[in-house]
């Protein structure tokens, strides 16, 4: 167990995940600041979770929308999954993978603990990374527990 810690240490900063909440900054100043992805739960999870994440007043000041997408990725930083959406205008299960959204808030991510493949991933470290506008705003560490 030791040995494995030490590994995921290494690995956890060579990804950058001490980083975990970082804030929306944007060439506009802080427009969007406060944006950003929350403790998902249960953690450690098996065989679903929820992650949560907030967008913040300021991204929608001008009248216009944030494009959010969520991505999940192993410690090799290598693709796994993209979550949906729960409760969103385009219904349940929408891929977060530019889904537009339309005023400020707390919503909800949904993984089922699935590969792009359908597959179910191996117990472990996974990371949940926030894009807005097309910019990396949060990362968030999560452990899949089986």
């Amino acid at each position: 167990m030791g040995r494995a810690f030490c590994v995921g240490v290494i690995l956890l900063l060579g990804f950058g995940a001490f980083t975990t909440r970082v804030e929306a900054q944007s060439g506009s100043g802080n427009r969007g600041r406060g944006s950003q992805l929350e403790q998902n739960y249960p953690n450690p999870f098996n065989p679903v979770t929820r992650i949560p994440f907030t967008l913040s007043v300021e991204l929608f000041e001008d009248g216009g929308s944030a494009v959010v997408t969520i991505r999940i990725y192993n410690v090799l930083r290598q693709l796994v999954a993209t979550p949906t959406a729960l409760n969103h205008p385009a219904g349940n299960g929408a891929l977060i993978d530019r889904l537009q959204y339309t005023a400020p808030g707390r919503y909800l991510a949904y993984w089922d603990g699935t590969d792009k493949d359908g597959k179910k991933v191996g117990s472990g470290l996974y990371f949940a990374w926030l894009e807005i506008n097309g910019r990396r705003v949060s990362l968030l560490p999560m452990t899949v527990a089986k």
